[in-house]
């Protein structure tokens, strides 16, 4: 039996997050709306109507490229792609080709082990990124198939990388670092449940030491990290069982993946560029940039998500909380909303810690809790006194279960802290009066005697009173 490898390539449709469609003004928000109702002539390919390029996806795409260090090509061009399918309104796509937005880059991943901890950090080669309008959607109910030409005419990128991928986890590994990138620079909210990023995953296998690429079978439209692991695995073992008896595949071809079944259906041998029948997009003239423009857009990017693994670390986060905070941005933004108010330890203790423990035991998403405004209300009261940091909590708590804010929870259970010295006076004396035990041994020495003293502070008060004026005024008297 042969020694072989592994030979893995992603194509990464990622939906660009612009308000409107790559060449006309229609909505580009097409999730949970009635079919058919955010198109318009131009997207629908309606002869005589031109289609006018997005400014703001042409600048997310350089965003983009730029992120995942690729060299934009200053003079590049649109395309026609070729091909005939009900989903594709204008029996063509407007695509780029031989002349794309830019090219040669690389994406630089961690690979982790079940722990969490990473194990290694890896490359992959990116060969060009380039933009193209998407599609409408099918819905195949028993023998009838349904149009929904809304997603028609959506800006996207399209990210091809070199084949260096060596297995089902470095795909998966790869692609939700290049997703983080993207929702980074904010190109894409990649949000994969509303079908912003799609990958197609292209496979063969080769003999360990040769360098000859085989023939390979391309995985289409994969819509979830977990599908994408498991298409590639079932298509790696079916491609070794054929290796065994007739060797590689003979040609290219075009398989698709069945999530219910858990494998893949031949679907075509692959078209080639010669299908397609490219030629230049005789309506849309040549892009032609500036390195001045492009520098611009260089120096605004922000900080890119292995970057700001990195600060986190530094500031004592681990691994698995720097990644939380990077793969889901409204977390982010809370944290470093508070932090920027505290520390980074109080705002990890707050966000990660305190707000996805109510969250979970709430069965609620990050999305219906509190926003960072919210957040920072709460931090506020505590800061200015109003309530102790143990009635946070309690606040918080409320705050994710019910949907109110800080100071109107506050005000309903009346949780505000007693600072008033003469009223915590009158508290710390009958603590005294009750406690001679603990006074005698704290005077013998024994510094957590005190406790027993704060504590029945703390119970007459209804844990209102505020802890550091209570040890103030007891060691006063005592």
């Amino acid at each position: 039996m042969s020694d072989l490898e592994v030979i893995i390539g992603l194509e990464v449709h990622a939906q660009m997050s612009t308000k409107t469609k790559m060449f006309c003004g229609c909505d580009n928000d097409a999730f949970g709306k009635q079919p058919n109702t955010t198109v318009c002539p131009i997207c629908m390919g309606h002869p005589g109507t031109l289609p006018v390029p997005n400014a703001t996806a042409i600048e997310k795409a350089i965003k983009a490229s730029l992120a995942i260090g690729c060299s934009i090509n200053l003079s590049n061009h649109f395309d026609r792609k070729h091909y005939f399918y009900p989903d594709l309104p204008m029996g063509f796509q407007i695509s780029q080709y031989d002349f794309p937005l830019s090219s040669k880059g690389a994406v630089t991943y961690d690979m982790f082990d079940t722990s969490g901890n990473v194990t290694e950090s890896k490359e992959c080669g990116i060969t060009r990124l380039h933009m193209e309008n998407d599609a409408g959607k099918l819905t195949h109910k028993g023998s009838t198939t349904l149009c929904d030409y809304n997603r028609a005419g959506t800006p996207l990128m399209e990210i091809v990388t070199e084949p260096d991928l060596r297995s089902a986890d470095e795909a998966v590994a790869f692609a939700q670092e290049l997703r983080r990138i993207l929702i980074a620079v904010k190109a894409s909210e990649a949000d994969m449940f509303k079908g912003m990023m799609r990958f197609d995953a292209s496979i063969s296998l080769r003999e360990k030491g040769t360098e000859k690429l085989n023939p390979r079978s391309e995985i289409k439209n994969l819509n979830s990290f977990k599908s994408l692991e498991r298409a590639l695995q079932y298509e790696e073992k079916r491609l070794r069982k054929h290796w065994d008896t007739d060797g590689p595949l003979p040609g290219d071809i075009t398989v698709g993946w069945i999530d219910d079944e858990g494998k893949t259906k031949m679907l075509r041998d692959k078209e080639t560029a010669d299908d397609y029948r490219y030629f230049p997009e005789p309506d849309i003239p040549p892009l032609e940039f500036d390195q001045k423009e492009i520098d611009v857009i260089a120096a605004s990017l922000p900080k890119l998500p292995r970057e700001l693994k990195d600060e986190y670390i530094s500031l004592g986060l681990d691994e698995k909380q720097a990644l939380q905070l990077i793969d889901q941005s409204t977390l982010q933004t809370m944290f470093e909303a508070i932090r920027s108010k505290t520390d980074a330890k109080r705002a990890s203790s707050l966000v990660l810690t305190q707000l996805l423990g109510f969250l979970n035991a709430a069965e609620k998403e990050v999305a219906e809790g509190p926003d960072a405004d919210a957040m920072l209300e709460l931090v506020g009261k505590i800061d200015d006194g109003t309530i102790s940091s143990n009635a946070g909590k309690d606040v918080l708590q409320k705050m994710v279960e019910t949907g109110k804010n800080a100071s109107t929870i506050i005000e309903a259970e009346g949780m505000q802290q007693i600072s008033d010295d003469g009223a915590i006076e009158d508290l710390v004396q009958q603590a005294i009066d009750a406690n001679p035990k603990a006074i005698e041994d704290y005077k013998g020495g024994n510094e957590k005697a005190l406790g027993a003293i704060v504590g029945f502070v703390m119970k007459e008060s209804k844990g209102q009173a505020n802890p550091g004026k209570v040890n103030e005024i007891l060691k006063k008297k005592i």
